[in-house]
């Protein structure tokens, strides 16, 4: 009689067993179910929730603008008066970005400063604060003589009787005496310095460097046609909103 006590009692074991076993497969089951749910829920909330990097937040209303002010594409450019490729950028792109995009009400285009080649920067970005404090339509007739007039890049050129000369020779139209005043006393050079902070906040590395509602433009400078395409994605951008 003991052998199929045994047997008996081997096969409650075993039954036992594989019942223990099969609850614990189906408990495993749960938690990976139930951990993957918990990954997938944690990946939406993140791509939902996480703020995305958004573009530089500039202060327009505090910088001189070409063209209107309510221009649904906004380029700001960071240059520096000392630096001949900005020189290019002036005489050779500006005036066709105005043509096509600033006069027709698509574009406004304002400007930051970089000055960070040498002294001569922050005097002459300093000067053009000034006019563009007396009046906004001034700083942009100075912005062009400053270029236009730029020296060679080693040539120590900004005095303050230059900057000055310079406003009176192209009838910029304001009080010349309170630019002189300005540049002497250095009234501007603390907005200078911010501008450089932000520049250097905004990662940029060289001038001219453009910012196209508030992304910066990657492109070459000088490629038009490149700076062309990046306005209308951005035109497009806007009217998809």
């Amino acid at each position: 009689m003991t052998q199929p006590i045994k047997k008996t009692a081997y096969k409650s074991q075993r039954k036992a067993e594989l019942e223990r076993q099969e609850k614990q497969r189906k408990t495993m089951r749960k938690l990976i179910w139930g951990t993957a749910i918990v990954v997938v829920l944690g990946i939406v909330a993140a791509l939902v929730f996480t703020p995305r990097s958004n573009p530089t937040d500039f202060d327009y209303a505090n910088l001189p603008v070409l063209g209107k002010a309510d221009a649904p594409v906004k380029i700001v450019e960071f240059g520096d008066y000392k630096c001949p490729s900005c020189q290019i950028f002036s005489q050779q792109v500006k005036p066709v970005l105005e043509k096509e995009y600033i006069d027709t009400g698509k574009v406004a285009l304002y400007f930051k400063d970089f000055a960070f080649i040498g002294p001569d920067s922050l005097t002459a970005a300093s000067a053009a604060h000034s006019v563009f404090h007396q009046n906004n339509d001034a700083f942009w007739k100075y912005y062009d003589a400053l270029y236009k007039n730029q020296p060679d890049e080693k040539t120590l050129w900004a005095t303050p009787d230059y900057l000055v000369k310079l406003a009176k020779d192209n009838n910029v139209g304001i009080d010349y005496d309170l630019l002189k005043k300005d540049i002497d006393g250095k009234t501007y050079e603390k907005e200078v310095t911010k501008s450089n902070a932000d520049a250097q906040k905004a990662n940029v590395q060289s001038t001219p460097t453009l910012f196209i509602n508030g992304k910066m433009f990657t492109g070459q400078f000088a490629d038009y046609g490149a700076i062309k395409a990046a306005i209308e994605d951005a035109l497009a951008a806007g009217k998809s909103e």
